[in-house]
């Protein structure tokens, strides 16, 4: 399976569940945020540099859970910053496994391997590692010599210990196809449990001409589609159709809710009109009809997936052929 089987009948009864009860908007995917603070300053990352004033700041161990028991969602993917560098993430990420929550935990994998054994591998917790390509180009958009390096051995490190493993990869205007390819090649040898593969976003606070409009990215995703029988995608088939221009899918910003240090970020992971104290407050108040594409400019290319997933999740819910194409892919190999 491309996921655990625990976590596909945890999500399938928390859909059916919501749906049961009418609600219209509820969280997939929890974006917890414990810190801005990273040891890389990456080329396309425009986190390190819209909450620069606030990098001292981190969620405490209690912060994180109540945010967790306070959001309700299934799935907490662990971001930042680099979380490795929160003194108590361990801990952090415990607390939530037992609550049978689902982690995945984004990092650039440079501190994975001496990471590891503050953690225990087991259905509830994944290790996402970013890379962009393999280790002239990644290194190159990392700042930084041997970053690659150290995120395969970090992977296989925690392969050889037991852990899940996928990987995030980020495609830009001047990306190396090829190259990209030969990534994902070397993430199958490694063994990993699959590979995400998500457009870059035009970040208001990085100034850098490299990134796609959406006729690009559907250019882009075209191309990378056949490989999809070689390794194992993360991304669902209807996500995919919407990544390579197929078909039309409305962004759910609501799906993939943001906790930070600051509060709870207004309106998604992505764009930041404010910040309020508690996630009521977030999905209640905030007037949801003001962004997606057509509603806002800076919504106009985006096409990630904390912004869409959920979007292909409920458009598959609605077509019997699209079910049996996600039932195919979670079930693939």
């Amino acid at each position: 399976m491309i996921f655990p089987w625990q976590l596909t009948t945890r999500l399938s009864g928390y859909l059916a569940g919501n749906k049961l009860r009418g609600r219209r908007r509820f969280p997939y995917v929890l974006m917890l945020e414990p810190l801005f603070r990273c040891n890389l300053s990456c080329a396309g990352c425009g986190r390190i540099r819209e909450f620069g004033d606030f990098v001292d700041r981190t969620l405490s161990r209690e912060e994180c859970l109540a945010s967790v028991m306070e959001s309700g969602a299934p799935v907490v993917s662990i971001t930042g910053g680099e979380p490795l560098i929160h003194p108590d993430i361990g801990g952090i990420v415990s607390d939530i496994g037992a609550r049978h929550r689902f982690v995945y935990l984004c990092t650039n994998g440079t501190l994975l391997e001496r990471s590891l054994r503050k953690f225990r591998p087991g259905p509830y917790l994944s290790f996402v590692v970013h890379l962009d390509g393999q280790a002239a180009i990644h290194n190159r958009n990392a700042g930084r010599d041997g970053v690659f390096e150290k995120a395969i051995a970090g992977i296989r490190a925690a392969k050889a210990k037991g852990f899940q493993v996928r990987t995030n990869t980020t495609v830009y205007s001047n990306s190396d196809l090829d190259d990209v390819s030969r990534l994902f090649q070397t993430l199958a040898d490694c063994g990993v449990d699959g590979v995400m593969v998500s457009p870059a976003f035009s970040f208001d606070a990085v100034d850098n001409d490299i990134f796609l409009t959406r006729d690009e990215a559907h250019n882009i995703f075209r191309k990378l589609a056949p490989h999809a029988r070689r390794f194992r995608y993360c991304n669902t088939p209807v996500y995919w159709d919407f990544l390579s221009g197929r078909r039309a899918l409305d962004c759910t910003p609501w799906s993939n809710p943001t906790r930070n240090p600051i509060g709870w970020k207004r309106p998604c992971y992505l764009i930041t009109d404010g910040h309020v104290s508690t996630f009521r407050e977030l999905m209640e108040e905030t007037d949801w009809a003001k962004y997606g594409a057509g509603n806002d400019a800076r919504c106009a290319n985006c096409m990630l997936h904390s912004g869409y997933e959920a979007s292909a999740i409920e458009a598959a819910g609605g077509s019997p052929r699209d079910l049996w194409r996600m039932a195919k892919w979670t079930l693939s190999a």
